[in-house]
């Protein structure tokens, strides 16, 4: 049943004040009063949609999961490990824009709220294509891919491995490529 039209534009606005909140500083120093101002709703609306701030900060930034997701699986045909897609390399160039508060929902190693709900999805994405195609073992890869590419992000994000967005998104393609191709027998 499609959600009600009023519901989806209070909760954009909603995800819409928390990351402008978030441009001026950390996720812990946002108010719900002042979120809920900025929004043009009341506090007790904020309470209607979400449970508080970390689960709108986290349906704030699941649009980076979608974007992941989509990224990674926006090739078809044999995939080119010099070459990867141009939707990744974009994802890489996105993130910096919201970086601090990425880097609050996703801890290094790729956990933390965002990163659950980003290798829950990638996972999902991942075993159901590769079921589809028919390669083997798809719900051992779809973890390997997911946890890698969760990982990677979270580490490239706290700084952990030093690389440019053409950079990381090459060595991401690659390793994923990689684990593709993996003989499991």
């Amino acid at each position: 049943m499609p959600e009600d039209p009023r519901t989806e534009r209070t909760r954009a606005r909603l995800r819409e004040a928390l990351l402008e909140e978030c441009a001026n500083g950390p996720l812990d120093k946002v108010g719900v009063a002042a979120l809920a101002r900025r929004a043009g709703v009341g506090r007790a609306t904020f309470y209607l949609h979400y449970a508080d701030l970390e689960a709108l900060a986290v349906d704030a930034c699941a649009g980076i999961v979608r974007e992941a997701v989509d990224a990674l699986h926006a090739w078809r045909g044999v995939p080119d490990p010099a070459s990867p897609p141009p939707a990744l390399l974009g994802f890489f160039e996105g993130l910096p824009r919201h970086g601090p508060l990425y880097r609050e929902l996703l801890r290094p190693g790729g956990g933390g709220p965002l990163g659950l709900v980003l290798h829950r999805d990638l996972r999902e994405r991942s075993r159901s294509e590769r079921a589809l195609a028919g390669g083997p073992e798809p719900e051992l890869v779809a973890s390997a891919v997911a946890a890698t590419f969760t990982g990677v992000l979270a580490d490239w994000l706290h700084g952990t491995i030093e690389a440019t967005p053409a950079e990381i998104a090459g060595r991401v393609w690659r390793l994923l490529i990689g684990l593709h191709r993996t003989p499991l027998s």
